[in-house]
């Protein structure tokens, strides 16, 4: 079915009163990207929000205008599809220090000068916190659901404790209530590897780039290998790689060359990641994002103790985990699904098999897809 069949809509929002941040800032004319699929209904009662992960964007099922690519998660969203859009308004938005239309690091600031490092440190919560303001202006007072897997599991997680009236219920994939020392350790790793490059020049780059110049990409290259190992799982490795030669340009097949070349194929399939990702996304948007990621502390946020993040909340929730996700392991998924016991809300978990690792929730997994289907009812 064609894009142009799924009553999908893109959209930007400036926010009206400036957006109070975590970090003590009130940041003016935040705008916000966002698509919608499907239609809203009389009261306003069918509206499903879904929030992407750390590479994602607003684009859930419309091409990416930069690579051509398929929605993120096309595979899902339609009508008759998992999440039904016969039945539901989907509304994704580009989150808060993003760089496909929301506003963040290479937005003007009030000089007219791209903010770059100027920009606010922010959090997860400021994300949902301008997603809160974007259901406003819809004049959309409770949601259906939230759902998001990943960082976007992070938000709605956020959401369903900071906002615990405006949602009936919480869908959370292959997420965490917090970053653990491992997931700081690799995103400080990235980190470092954009700021390393010389063309990162302090975060000042966009100039360069205006005139045709680059930014710090062999930096932001780097960091998205490093990070797309932790989406994958050993197992999915072996399976499609293993320790497979590439075939060299001169028809040579699967030869050593004695050199640092890209002999191996996982070589050669990181490499193409790295320099792909630097085509559709902003270095400095990376740095502010996973360092909001590495922020997140659910329980921190309320007096240290997870179960009383959502002593409010009447919202269902759904908790679903991967047995090869290493990046947040169904431990973590167990960990929430305990406190939310504890604070007597509804709750229902499971972990699934699936042989991609963290990445599971974005590919097939007929298991996801029942799971997400039977919980949104």
């Amino acid at each position: 079915m064609a894009t142009a069949d799924l009553l999908t809509a893109s959209h930007t929002l400036e926010l009206a009163a400036p957006l109070p941040l975590d970090g003590g800032q009130d940041l003016a004319g935040v705008q916000v990207a966002y698509e919608t699929v499907g239609t809203l209904n009389a009261d306003k009662s069918n509206a499903v929000l879904v929030f992407h992960a750390l590479t994602m964007d607003q684009h859930i099922v419309s091409p990416h205008p930069k690579t051509g690519k398929p929605g993120w998660w096309a595979r899902s969203v339609g009508p008759g599809n998992v999440i039904d859009t016969d039945r539901f308004f989907v509304i994704c938005a580009n989150v808060l220090g993003s760089c496909m239309g929301s506003t963040g690091p290479a937005s003007l600031a009030s000089d007219g000068q791209p903010y770059a490092m100027r920009f606010p440190v922010i959090t997860i919560r400021d994300m949902v916190r301008a997603q809160v303001a974007l259901l406003d202006a819809l004049g959309i007072d409770q949601l259906h659901a939230v759902v998001g897997g990943s960082m976007g599991g992070m938000q709605a997680l956020s959401f369903a404790a900071n906002w615990p009236q405006r949602t009936r219920a919480a869908l959370v994939i292959a997420s965490t209530a917090r970053h653990s020392a491992q997931n700081i350790a690799f995103h400080e790793v990235g980190r470092q590897a954009i700021m390393a490059d010389p063309k990162w020049n302090g975060g000042d780059y966009y100039g360069a780039l205006s005139n045709g110049g680059k930014g710090p990409e062999n930096g932001l290259a780097v960091a998205r290998m490093a990070a797309h190992i932790t989406y994958l799982s050993e197992e999915g490795m072996h399976e499609k790689f293993g320790r497979k030669l590439q075939d060299r340009p001169d028809g040579t097949k699967g030869a050593k060359t004695f050199g640092f070349d890209a002999d191996f194929q996982i070589e050669s399939y990181l490499r193409h990641q790295g320099l792909s990702f630097t085509d559709r996304f902003d270095a400095n948007s990376y740095l502010y994002i996973t360092r909001a990621m590495d922020y997140f502390d659910l329980a921190e946020e309320h007096g240290g103790k997870l179960a009383q993040a959502f002593a409010g909340s009447n919202a269902r929730f759904c908790l679903v985990s991967f047995d090869t996700d290493w990046l947040y392991p169904t431990a973590e998924s167990r960990t929430i699904a305990h406190a939310l016991n504890a604070s007597g809300a509804a709750v229902s978990f499971v972990e699934l098999s699936a042989p991609f690792g963290h990445d599971s929730f974005l590919l097939d997994v007929p298991a996801l897809d029942r799971v997400i289907k039977g919980f949104l009812g």
